[in-house]
């Protein structure tokens, strides 16, 4: 199988000129912004306005619900990434100091990320949100701002030098079959249909938003 070698080494080249070059496209300004968009805490207003959203369109038990399979999208995708994966494939962070790319990676504020990166937990988890919200409530302004925010997470771990693209990619194609087993198990439990008006839609896109601008700002200083 000298040609699938050949491919894969081929692929693992591509994966890391593009991680360098997407790495290496950096400055001040931006190393403070993708540091905190990278982060989790700042999006704990998204999340609580994605709560409300929930519960303002949906009944309370079906709500509770919805919750529910969320978070079992996330375990699942977390779980199925960091627990099984990543033990299994063994692929080091391009930070990592044991890998040799390492040197030619540019680190923000010291972070390097753990030891083994295939598949991203990061895109695993967000695109897992992003798809279940999708499937969930069909808006197209709400996907659009979800999706973008799933996909610019991605973007700033590559950014920081703490994931390959392919990485990434795998992460967010985990997150996806995990939003999609739990939104199906989610609709046959609760025999579930799309509101046909969905109601204050703007909150979390104008709640992200607003983030987003603190961000931008905060990266000044």
């Amino acid at each position: 199988m000298d040609w699938m070698t050949e491919l894969l080494h081929s692929l693992s080249e591509l994966d890391t000129d593009v991680l360098l070059f997407i790495n290496g496209m950096h400055n001040a300004y931006f190393d403070n912004f993708m540091y905190a968009f990278s982060g989790k805490l700042v999006w704990v207003p998204l999340y609580v306005s994605l709560v409300y959203l929930i519960f303002r369109n949906l009944r309370w038990k079906v709500a509770l619900g919805c919750l529910v399979a969320i978070a079992l999208t996330i375990v699942f995708a977390d779980q199925i990434g960091a627990s099984l994966i990543r033990p299994e494939v063994c692929r080091l962070r391009p930070s990592n100091l044991n890998n040799p790319i390492s040197e030619w990676v540019h680190i923000v504020n010291g972070y390097r990320g753990g030891r083994y990166g295939f598949p991203s937990c990061h895109a695993a988890n967000t695109f897992g949100l992003a798809f279940f919200i999708y499937f969930l409530f069909r808006n197209q302004v709400l996907t659009y701002f979800v999706m973008s925010w799933a996909l610019v997470t991605c973007y700033s771990r590559a950014y920081l030098g703490v994931h390959y693209p392919g990485d990434l990619l795998a992460g967010a194609l985990l997150g996806l079959v995990g939003a999609g087993l739990c939104y199906g198990l989610f609709r046959w439990i609760f025999k579930y249909r799309k509101p046909r008006l969905l109601l204050d839609a703007w909150v979390p896109v104008g709640v992200g938003c607003l983030t987003v601008v603190g961000m931008l700002v905060y990266s000044f200083f």
